[in-house]
Formats: structure tokens, C-alpha cells, sequence
């Protein structure tokens, strides 16, 4: 597998789990018994911190590009086994 592919497929799981990573961990103004300002939603979280955040997604990405990787290089799971409509075994 080319660097470049490596660097962009890993992108892509980072990006993804950004994302997932999103709604975790996330306290409320109300939860913390804090006063909210006017016109600030309910769901509004208190705090974000953004770099604490993006580790968290490098690392869940670092460890689902691993697994990516390691099935690429051994090939557990190949597209044929996914071909729910032409099964390899007849079944």
C-alpha cells in the first residue's frame, strides 16, 4: 500500500471518528447546575475542548486504521465475503 493511501485512508477514519466521538463525554450548562445565557439551547454543552477531542479521534482512528490494515495485509475479511447476492459456498 502507497504512503499516500495510507495517510489518506487514515484521514478518513479519523474524520469518521471525530464525528462518533462527538455526542461522548459532553456535559451540559444544566448538568453542572451552571446558569445558562438567554437564548442558549438545552443540548448546548458547557465546555468543548477541541484538543482533547481530536486526540481522542486520532487515536480510535489510529486503532481502526491498524485493524484496516492488518485485514488488507492478511485478508480476513475480502470483498467476496461480503457478496451477500453471489454467495462463494452455494449456501
Amino acid at each position: 500500500m502507497a504512503l499516500s493511501s495510507i495517510i489518506a485512508i487514515y484521514f478518513l477514519f479519523f474524520a469518521a471518528s471525530a464525528f462518533l466521538l462527538l455526542p461522548f463525554g459532553v456535559r451540559t450548562d444544566e448538568e453542572l447546575g451552571k446558569a445558562k445565557i438567554p437564548g442558549q439551547a438545552d443540548s448546548a454543552p458547557h465546555a468543548f475542548n477541541l484538543r482533547w477531542h481530536l486526540l481522542k479521534a486520532a487515536l480510535l482512528g489510529a486503532i481502526l486504521f491498524a485493524i484496516y490494515y492488518a485485514n488488507w495485509t492478511y485478508g480476513w475479511v475480502t470483498p467476496q465475503d461480503l457478496d451477500l447476492y453471489n454467495p462463494r459456498n452455494g449456501g
